[in-house]
């Protein structure tokens, strides 16, 4: 693939034959950005902390669901039931909802970044085996060549 000159390579180059630091190809001033980037770390207590929630709300909203159904199936008049119904049945969903979704991000967040590492490591031992059988090719044709 051939690099070619973009606006932006055009725009460089005239400052970098100014006399400033400027990098003046792409690949470079994509280098120097990648190494000014910053990543703030995860906090892993607040990921704890979130996952533990997701496992809590829903055991806190089917309590509070179950005590709505309670309540409610001991009186005989429907305008009694209902409120009880509404403030402890859609709470409880509410709560449950929630922590399902807290608990299903949380946990998925951890197994893609078990997964990802594991892609990564396989891909580097893949990429040994080939280097490796490059040189042993490359030695191979050297060989063959001196014999000649």
């Amino acid at each position: 693939m051939t690099n070619t000159n973009t606006a932006d390579d055009a725009a460089a180059e005239p400052r970098a034959g100014a006399g400033s630091a400027a990098p003046a190809t792409a690949a470079q001033r994509l280098e120097i950005g990648v190494q000014s980037l910053t990543v703030p770390e995860p906090l892993a207590e607040a990921e704890t902390i979130l996952l533990k929630s997701g496992v809590a709300l829903p055991v806190i909203g089917l309590v509070l669901m179950l005590a709505a159904w309670w309540s409610a199936s001991d009186t005989p008049y429907v305008a009694d039931q209902i409120p009880m119904l509404i403030s402890g049945g859609l709470v409880g969903l509410g709560l449950l909802l929630v922590g399902v979704g807290l608990f299903l991000r949380y946990s998925l967040t951890r197994l893609f970044r078990f997964w990802l590492a594991r892609v990564i490591v396989e891909q580097q031992t893949q990429n040994e085996r080939v280097l490796a059988a490059l040189d042993g090719i490359e030695t191979a044709i050297r060989e063959s060549r001196l014999g000649r």
